[in-house]
């Protein structure tokens, strides 16, 4: 695993020890900034059920102006740490360690709406997907800035909603065994 593009072009990422965490592939992760292009200079960034921080290093390296990390499984957090650490990244970031409800919960109560959400968590955990889409589409106001797009990686053989609430999905990639659904706002 390694950084695709950026400040960080090429340098290698540490994934977690074990089977638990599924990290996004080089692949997938460079067809997913492919598509976000140039949005993410300048972007304030979320990566939910980060594992490795692979997807939000992808985006400092790229240039984002802020990347949030929620994980909460300590072998994933090891490695996240372990790899800002190699790559001297001391700044720009924080990693919340107790989960994704508690970022979301936080990002909400200050009011610090993402440009760019990406979720990944286990493929086969649908109560996952649809309570983090359902909480975005509810409290968009406040955890989404006017254009953001949320973006979810999950199995191809298992769509995604096309609309949860106010969040209507507007494009779908698939690669292997994996699939980008891009959701925005749609009121």
């Amino acid at each position: 695993m390694r950084v695709i593009a950026g400040k960080f072009r090429s340098r290698l990422l540490q994934a977690p020890r074990g089977v638990a965490t599924r990290p996004t592939s080089d692949r997938l992760r460079e067809t997913l900034f492919s598509v976000l292009g140039p949005r993410v200079e300048g972007s304030r960034f979320v990566d939910l059920y980060a594992g490795s921080g692979a997807v939000g290093i992808e985006a400092i390296s790229r240039g984002a102006d802020f990347v949030w990390f929620a994980e909460d499984a300590r072998p994933a957090v090891a490695a996240m740490r372990a790899n800002l650490s190699a790559l001297k990244i001391a700044g720009g970031f924080a990693l919340e360690d107790r989960g994704v409800g508690k970022l979301l919960q936080s990002l909400v109560a200050k009011e610090r709406a993402a440009d760019i959400v990406f979720l990944d968590p286990p493929y086969e955990d649908a109560e996952e997907y649809e309570s983090t889409l359902k909480f975005l589409a509810r409290n968009h106001a406040a955890a989404l800035a006017d254009g953001a797009v949320v973006v979810a990686e999950h199995a191809r053989k298992q769509p995604l909603e096309a609309r949860y609430s106010v969040l209507e999905r507007t494009r779908v990639l698939e690669q292997g065994d994996a699939a980008l659904s891009f959701y925005s706002v749609s009121l």
